[in-house]
């Protein structure tokens, strides 16, 4: 972070929109946006949000299958296969 550029507070950001979103969208660093001296928000390029929306689905599902298995709900891959060809059957009889 280059405290110089990546700080602002709302009234720059305000009066220079444009050239805010431009450098953020060029360098592809978060704009911390600040209120009465206190950070507030964090302005992203749109490239650089759904990439962290896609890190943090990806650390989510981890998070789960890490539970899962401490909890004991897991099955054999032999298991799995054999319930998802049952599911298709079963679906493919019904359509």
């Amino acid at each position: 972070m280059d405290s110089k550029r990546d700080i602002r507070p709302i009234s720059y950001v305000k009066a220079h929109a444009p050239e805010v979103l431009h450098q953020v969208q060029e360098t592809k660093r978060p704009l911390y946006i600040t209120q009465n001296g206190e950070a507030k928000a964090v302005l992203l390029d749109t490239e650089s949000y759904e990439k962290m929306e896609k890190a943090i689905g990806l650390l989510k599902l981890l998070t789960q299958g890490e539970r899962d298995i401490a909890e004991g709900r897991t099955q054999s891959q032999e298991e799995f296969f054999a319930e998802m060809e049952e599911y298709v059957k079963e679906d493919t009889r019904d359509g």
